[in-house]
Formats: structure tokens, sequence, C-alpha cells
């Protein structure tokens, strides 16, 4: 009897084999790895591995690729975790802070969450003094901005973007 690959459904619907998590596993690791280094590690041939990379760039299970950067070392040391809670919570003024939110260059993650805060920002900036004129000057400019909390990190105990263990 023949073993079967275990599967994994994407949210796209096709199904994610041993293989492409393999695939996926080098280049979260490396994504400038080329197909031949990708093909060597996963145990197959240079067509298949290009094929499936396609496949999954297609279907979106690979968003895309990207240039992970030192916050401190491109003058951006420091980093804010900001809650924000809305006055109201209708569609249309959610809308208005989310594209508020989409040009502000300081918030680097933005998350619509549950509990107490309606949202949680990430947020980076040079120091103390460019955080305060983001925070009164472009935040809270906002006319549906209830209340913001800020904490500010000390330090980051972990830090991954992998997915695919």
């Amino acid at each position: 009897m023949a073993k079967l690959a275990k599967k994994e459904e994407s949210t796209s619907g096709h199904s994610i084999d041993e293989k492409d998590l393999a695939i996926l596993r080098v280049l979260q690791q490396n994504a400038r790895a080329t197909v031949k280094e990708i093909a060597d590690a996963v145990h197959l041939s240079t067509t298949p591995v290009h094929e499936r990379i396609k496949r999954m760039e297609e279907s979106g299970v690979i968003r895309q690729y990207a240039t992970l950067v030192d916050h401190s070392k491109v003058k951006k040391g420091l980093m804010v975790i900001c809650y924000v809670s809305l006055k109201q919570h209708n569609k249309n003024a959610g809308a208005r802070f989310i594209k508020l939110v989409q040009e502000l260059n300081e918030v680097i993650e933005c998350y619509n969450i549950s509990g107490e805060f309606d949202f949680m920002l990430k947020v980076v900036a040079e120091s103390m003094d460019a955080y305060y004129d983001f925070h009164v000057n472009k935040l809270s400019q906002s006319e549906n901005i209830g209340h913001v909390q800020s904490v500010f990190v000390m330090g980051i105990i972990k830090q991954t973007h992998v997915l695919v263990h």
C-alpha cells in the first residue's frame, strides 16, 4: 500500500503537499535562493520546483518576497505598539480610519482586533519626539479617534515571519 503524502488546503483551494511545504521552508529562510538551490534542498529537479513556486505565487500562498530591515540601522529605532479605539463603529468610520492608516508611513502593521480596542498598530519612529509628532499631528487628527494607548517596545525577544516549520 502506497503511503499518501500529507496535504493541506490553502485558502484558494489548491492543496499544499509536503514538497510544497519544503519549498516554502527554503524560501522563508532565503527568498533569494535559486530554483536550483531549492531543487537540491527538496530533492526534486528544477522544472517541478519552478512549476510549484509559480502555482503557489498564482494561488496566493506566496504573497510577495520582501527584504527584512533592522529598524535601528535605518534611524527607526523606536517601536511602539499603539492601541486605538474609535468613537463610532460603523462601516464608513472604520473605512476612513483604515484609509488614514494606509497613508501613514510610520505604521508598518495594522490589525483589526477584538476587545477594548478596535485596532493595534505597530509604529516605528526615529525618536520619542518623532513619535510624539506622529501621535499628535497625524494619528490624533482623525475625528473618529476615541482613545489611544501607546506601549513602547523596550526589546525584541522574538521576531519572525516564518509560518511553515
